[in-house]
């Protein structure tokens, strides 16, 4: 089966969790509640590669206040479905001294990944470090980080669409599908 049939077959086997619509909705909210608290900070912005990508660039163009952008890219998936090792691919170029950095990322599943990076932020002497994930799995156990900002909570399962992977596919979709169990 081709590389472009096996995405096909994955995506048309998916539950829909959350339309285009839902998305959108709370993009809109994320970014009302961001303004509120940074908007009158000149913060940092940095988002996490590669999924955070769709959810940073549709929430920047919804923050009315002056910031600052760059990325890292730090993974414990790669193209798995199961987290593995940390592994720190890229670091922001920008100086975080003293700076108001709020860290944006697809989705909180185990928390390990956005705790460690909160965690290396604050260690390069960052004065404030927010976290804002588009979605919350709820994996009915604790996590080591609660997100500042969220978007949607989402049921215990591998979700992907918008920016969300499955396989190396599908981070394009504007709606969120989850693999049946």
């Amino acid at each position: 089966m081709s590389q472009v049939a096996q995405a096909r077959a994955l995506l048309d086997q998916s539950d829909l969790v959350c339309d285009a619509d839902e998305v959108q909705a709370a993009v809109d909210r994320l970014a009302c509640d961001i303004t509120a608290q940074l908007g009158d900070s000149y913060p940092l912005l940095l988002t996490v590669m590669g999924g955070a990508v769709v959810f940073a660039g549709q929430l920047l163009t919804r923050l009315p206040f002056p910031l600052d952008v760059d990325y890292l890219h730090v993974t414990r998936y790669g193209d798995a479905t199961a987290g593995g090792e940390l592994r720190w691919i890229s670091e922001p170029r920008t100086p975080l001294a003293g700076r108001t950095v709020l860290v944006m990322d697809d989705i909180l599943d185990e928390g390990i990944t956005l705790a460690a990076i909160r965690q290396h932020v604050l260690s390069k002497g960052a004065a404030r470090c927010l976290t804002a994930v588009f979605a919350d799995k709820r994996i009915g156990r604790d996590k080591p980080i609660q997100a500042d900002f969220t978007g949607l909570a989402l049921p215990d399962r591998y979700v992907f669409g918008f920016g969300m992977d499955v396989r190396g596919a599908w981070r394009n979709l504007p709606s969120i599908h989850a693999l049946k169990e």
